[in-house]
């Protein structure tokens, strides 16, 4: 009995101890969801209408993942990951940069769109690999590409570990490191606090030895150009091409060209 009430026993300083520790623990869980809060608001731009422009729709699994372009016994089959804002649907203006030889599937990201989920790097990187997988196993023998716009260079090279990595990547005003362009925008330590487990797609493609063209915007405000041209340098193999226009611009610039090879 004596030794139940010694071991049930809990001093004042232990208790005051153990209180400010769960106080802690509560209040860095308020800050870690208010920190994907801010994220998700800071990063993701979705639109949620319901239509197709004309595409045709990508389903898999029963579950409507994007739109396409379909053409007949196509030459190179595309995966596009577009950038933040919008939707899939939007992004028949990226349709004329590619080869009318080429079919072209647009992923529509958890959260945007009609696609059920929430927009989330996880959930954007585990879409892309699902979606590239399918392509691949509908399109057997057929070169499967990947390009991708703005933000979609994140999930992109994340498919270059992919076990049949893609035969190109095309990267259109992408970033090397997503901590490194918020840091053009935010102090550093709202940036550690707020992209703890973001995308750098410069170790991301580090192990990639396929084809790679970056084109970068010299006028771009929103992911400052030198970022591109960091994520070029860092792959010897890149081709890197540079317009003279801004950030949403380069659907216009005819020098921009996806092609494989």
């Amino acid at each position: 009995m004596h030794r139940d009430a010694i071991a049930g026993h809990v001093s004042p300083g232990i208790r005051k101890l153990r209180n400010i520790a769960i106080t802690v623990v509560v209040l860095a869980s308020v800050l870690l969801i208010g920190c994907q809060a801010m994220v998700r608001q800071a990063l993701f731009h979705p639109t949620h209408a319901a239509g197709d422009n004309g595409l045709a729709h990508w389903t898999h699994e029963g579950v409507l993942i994007g739109f396409a372009r379909t053409v007949p016994d196509a030459e190179n089959v595309w995966l596009l990951l577009h950038g933040n804002g919008g939707q899939a649907a939007d992004r028949v203006y990226a349709l004329e940069r590619f080869s009318d030889r080429d079919a072209v599937y647009i992923m529509e990201y958890p959260g945007y769109g009609t696609r059920p989920g929430k927009p989330s790097r996880k959930a954007f990187d585990d879409a892309a690999f699902v979606a590239y997988e399918a392509l691949r196993a509908q399109f057997p023998g057929k070169p499967v590409c990947v390009a991708a716009e703005s933000i979609g260079s994140g999930p992109a090279s994340m498919l270059a570990r992919a076990t049949q990595p893609p035969d190109k990547f095309v990267f259109l005003v992408p970033f090397d490191d997503l901590k490194s362009v918020a840091r053009d925008h935010a102090p550093s330590f709202l940036v550690g606090m707020m992209l703890g487990g973001s995308w750098n797609n410069v170790e991301a493609m580090s192990g990639y030895a396929g084809a790679v063209e970056v084109y970068g915007a010299a006028h771009d405000q929103i992911i400052p150009v030198d970022h591109a041209r960091k994520l070029a340098a860092s792959l010897p193999q890149a081709k890197y091409h540079e317009f003279t226009s801004g950030h949403n611009d380069w659907s216009h610039q005819p020098q921009v060209r996806i092609r494989n090879p």
